[in-house]
């Protein structure tokens, strides 16, 4: 969302819960994939923060990319730090340790790391600056942040039917307004080289990339997502507690989702903004 751009004032929580549809899909989430845009600027011993790492899925392949050097994992949520610390364990990834922590107040001295990376992080942080300060904090003069964040309206379904579209009238756009309405910021992909500059960093490189669901069990694994998460009682229930949808919407998103799933054509890919800065 804009800096300038009104709303109400936010409730903030973790718009996408921790059922075990979003697990699934956050254990498919592998740093070959998803730090592409940061991999070729690691070496061997260095330090490095993974700021909201959930399982550890991204965390144990930048941690083979430091190795012998030290990854530190950090997410606000113990069931995520467990997970995380199996992950880590069942590789052998020994250089890798995970502990609880808020973004906003991390648990470390300055200039502690060699590079602090977080994905899709900043698009559910209320107070996106304080986190950013927080990672400019920890780094190393010279130190390198990275950051991937979605970018909401260029994500995209197809056939778009109800599902897709940024409309208040689409599944996908009243998740955004949810997402807004829970304090996130469902642009700050597109955001980032913005923020990175107010925050104080130099020297930044943003990009954009797609992650794409054609096949067809991509496209099963995602229609197991959204009926799982996004049609779940505890979603639907914020979502019409916020206004921003009703009972009787959902019910025609759910007949659009099973239209949709049945379309020879069917497609979606979610835009992903990404950028990398270094602490002067």
């Amino acid at each position: 969302m804009s800096r300038d751009e009104t709303r109400a004032e936010p409730t903030p929580t973790y718009t996408m819960g921790y059922g075990p549809e979003f697990r699934k899909m956050l254990e498919r989430r592998n740093a070959a994939d998803c730090a592409a845009h940061l991999l070729p600027h690691l070496e061997p011993g260095m330090r490095l923060l993974d700021l909201g790492c959930g399982p550890g899925t991204i965390s144990v392949g930048l941690a083979d990319a430091v190795a012998p050097g030290a990854l530190h994992g950090v997410d606000m949520e113990e069931t995520q730090i467990e997970m995380a610390r199996a992950a880590a364990a069942a590789g052998g990834h020994a250089n890798a340790t995970f502990q609880t922590g808020d973004a906003t107040a991390l648990p470390f001295e300055d200039a502690s790391f060699d590079v602090v990376h977080c994905h899709a992080l900043l698009n559910h942080a209320p107070d996106t600056a304080a986190v950013l300060a927080e990672m400019r904090r920890v780094l190393k003069p010279g130190g390198l942040v990275s950051a991937r964040e979605v970018i909401g309206d260029s994500s995209l379904f197809e056939p778009a039917l109800a599902i897709g579209g940024t409309g208040r009238d689409a599944a996908w756009g009243t998740f955004l307004t949810l997402l807004r309405a829970n304090g996130g910021h469902p642009q700050m992909g597109k955001e980032l080289k913005g923020a990175l500059v107010a925050a104080g960093f130099t020297d930044i490189r943003a990009g954009a990339s797609f992650e794409s669901y054609n096949s067809a069990d991509d496209l099963a694994f995602l229609n197991g997502l959204i009926t799982g998460w996004y049609f779940a009682p505890r979603t639907m229930e914020a979502a019409i507690a916020h206004g921003v949808a009703s009972e009787a919407q959902f019910d025609g998103w759910r007949r659009s989702l099973e239209q949709w799933m049945s379309e020879p054509g069917a497609f979606a890919a979610f835009a992903w903004g990404e950028a990398i800065g270094r602490k002067p």
